[in-house]
C-alpha cells in the first residue's frame, strides 16, 4: 500500500468513525491519528535507514577499492625489494 492509499483509507475511517455517537467516536478518531502520525513517523524512519544503508554500501565499496590498491602496491613493493635484495 503506498502513501496515498495509506492516507486516502485513514480519510475514510476518519468519515466512518464521524458517524458514530458520542465519546466512543471522539476516542476512536484519536485512535485513528496517532496511527496516521505513526504511520509518518515509522515512514520517516526507513528513509533515514535506507540513506544509512546507502552510505554504509558506498563507504564498503570505498573501502574494498582502497584495501584492494593496497594490496597491489604492498606486492609490487615486495618484489621490488627482493630485485633490491637480489
Amino acid at each position: 500500500m503506498n502513501e496515498a492509499s495509506f492516507e486516502s483509507k485513514l480519510n475514510e475511517l476518519v468519515q466512518e468513525i464521524g458517524s458514530i455517537p458520542g465519546p466512543q467516536r471522539d476516542k476512536l478518531i484519536t485512535l485513528v491519528r496517532q496511527t496516521g502520525d505513526a504511520h509518518k513517523k515509522l515512514r520517516k524512519s526507513v528513509g533515514t535507514l535506507q540513506e544509512s544503508l546507502d552510505y554504509l554500501r558506498v563507504s564498503i565499496k570505498y573501502l574494498v577499492f582502497d584495501l584492494e590498491a593496497t594490496r597491489r602496491e604492498n606486492s609490487e613493493l615486495k618484489k621490488l625489494l627482493e630485485e633490491k635484495n637480489r
